[in-house]
């Protein structure tokens, strides 16, 4: 939806220090209910391609998935959007070394504790350990990177490292792969292995 669109764009800037009242002109204009807080796009690429697979149109349902340039700005964007600001019900996703910023956030923002789900380590690692290394693997390859993921795994750094670390890791080394893997592994995931913080961010919206 374009108004959701607009919203989202509307809040970055209005936590960059510009200007709210856009945002709050379009609350109504685009129905949003709700916001989810992301650290960044590829965890967008992966909460968009599961909605997509389970046949849900966020932005119709009044869900609002905005990426936050980092999870260090949470509590900005919090105290913006939940009780203390426009009033939106807050709920997220994060790595499990992002949990304390998440919590001073939702607090700060007057927001019912426990509306964020964390990671174990961060989303690519749940969605690996989900589908398994060799299925991973086979995904690089069908995307055209294994020659890369081959040349990656030669370096020094990455040898006698559990083959979950390398994959994640090979993930973050090129702009646009972990959004792109975002999506893929998502994609792939059998209904019943969905990671249990993503499938309990979408019970709750």
């Amino acid at each position: 939806m374009a108004d959701m669109g607009a919203f989202r764009q509307a809040v970055v800037e209005w936590a960059a220090g510009g200007p709210g009242d856009p945002a709050r002109d379009l609350v109504a204009t685009a129905g949003v209910r709700a916001v989810v807080l992301l650290e960044g796009p590829s965890d967008v690429a992966a909460v968009d391609a599961l909605a997509a697979r389970r046949g849900r149109d966020l932005a119709a349902e009044g869900v609002c998935v905005l990426p936050m340039g980092g999870a260090m700005s949470v509590g900005r964007f919090a105290g913006l959007l939940g009780p203390s600001g426009l009033g939106l019900r807050l709920t997220g996703l994060c790595d499990e070394r992002e949990r304390g910023y998440y919590a001073r956030g939702w607090e700060r923002a007057g927001a019912a504790p426990g509306g964020f789900f964390v990671c174990a380590a961060d989303l690519e690692d749940e969605l690996i350990r989900a589908l398994g290394t060799t299925l991973v693997q086979e995904l690089v390859r069908a995307e055209g990177d294994l020659r890369p993921l081959q040349t990656f795994l030669r370096q020094p750094a990455q040898q006698g490292r559990p083959a979950e670390q390398q994959l994640r890791r090979f993930f973050g080394t090129k702009k646009g792969r972990k959004i792109q893997y975002g999506r893929v592994l998502v994609e792939a995931l059998a209904p019943d292995r969905v990671p249990a913080p993503l499938d309990d961010l979408f019970a709750a919206l």
